[in-house]
């Protein structure tokens, strides 16, 4: 399923962001981490949401599960739409129905994820018994199939099993055989591979997809590595400080980037085919969440913006089918890069005029 173009934009969303705020009240100021985000996903689509540490990713992904711990944070605005039916005005006790039945997320750290006290099959028998209507024993046996399903040798043994006594890649398997028992309709997954070395990383992403197809849920894939976002996603979300940069179709994204921060992000990416030229880098670092930039949240690290980038905040536009970008160079018709050698060649000229 690499890179293929899903045409349904008419087709109602199974999952729809609209302008959400998430904000957190701490010591220092008003961190706004996420800030004004919009995204949807379709059934059975994966979704890539990729960005810098600190754009807004993961809490995205919690206040869709509405588990923002609260204080210091809340959802100061917005809505999230599953199903068409808005999240936000659902009681606690509808949540902890949706959570592991309809909307199920895979977390960074199995180890921190998973309770130390208890077998890991216990841990997972519980999610099936707390959403569905089977004996102690019928769960036990589900609990031995899903860890069949993901790997796991010897799964009728390794189910009385302690976290501990698993490597980090068995643990994550076992987060993900947790996170489908339930067959959920929403699979999110939260840097999935985080900690693990390389080869494991690649087993369990081609787990996650494989188990993925057999369920038939969507995927919500939240990642810093864009060659994973190449190889599994259709469509791509990029974030930045909280807010959404551009929405595009995977093989559009990576061939005809049109934000120059996504530009950016592909420009830093080391190629094999590469001729020993110094790495291109994005100047600068993401900004301080307590003291966001006022216009475009990338424009101080942005050397082709202009006066009123630093101003004015530019909408999410759709300058074609498919694709959303957050620029005013598109939202006025700019085309004056077009690729991502050109936006580097102008920072280069821009930066050399600025030392000159």
């Amino acid at each position: 399923m690499k890179n293929k173009k899903i045409e349904r934009e008419n087709v109602t969303p199974l999952l729809s962001i609209k302008d959400l705020k998430t904000y957190f009240r701490t010591d220092n100021g008003l961190v706004k981490a996420v800030d004004g985000a919009s995204l949807h996903i379709r059934e059975r689509e994966i979704l890539g949401v990729v960005g810098e540490s600190g754009s807004g990713k993961s809490i995205t992904a919690m206040s869709v599960l509405r588990l923002i711990p609260s204080p210091p944070g809340y959802i100061a605005g917005g809505d999230i739409l599953f199903r068409n039916e808005s999240l936000l005005t659902k009681s606690q006790k509808e949540m902890r129905q949706i959570r592991g039945k309809d909307i199920s997320m895979i977390f960074q750290e199995p180890m921190s994820s998973l309770n130390p006290a208890y077998t890991v099959g216990y841990q997972i028998m519980e999610n099936i018994m707390l959403h569905q209507s089977v004996s102690k024993q019928e769960a036990l046996n589900r609990a031995v199939e899903m860890i069949k399903l993901v790997g796991i040798p010897s799964p009728e043994k390794r189910v009385h099993d302690y976290p501990f006594q698993m490597s980090g890649g068995m643990r994550q398997r076992v987060m993900i055989a947790m996170a489908l028992s339930c067959h959920p309709t929403l699979l999110i997954a939260d840097e999935p591979t985080t900690a693990l070395d390389v080869t494991i990383q690649a087993q369990i992403l081609q787990l996650i997809l494989a188990t993925r197809e057999k369920v038939g849920s969507a995927v919500m894939l939240i990642t810093h590595d864009l060659g994973v976002v190449a190889e599994l996603c259709e469509r791509v979300v990029v974030m930045y400080a909280g807010k959404v940069m551009e929405v595009a179709y995977a093989g559009d994204l990576f061939n005809n980037p049109t934000h120059p921060y996504t530009m950016g992000l592909l420009q830093s990416i080391p190629r094999l085919d590469g001729t020993g030229e110094r790495l291109k880098i994005i100047p600068g670092s993401i900004p301080n969440p307590t003291r966001m930039p006022s216009g475009c949240r990338f424009h101080p690290r942005c050397e082709v913006a202009d006066e009123r980038c630093t101003v004015e905040a530019p909408p999410l536009v759709s300058p074609k089918p498919g694709q959303w970008v957050s620029c005013w160079r598109v939202t006025d018709g700019d085309r004056s890069f077009s690729s991502p050698e050109d936006c580097m060649n102008k920072q280069e000229t821009k930066g050399g005029e600025a030392n000159a």
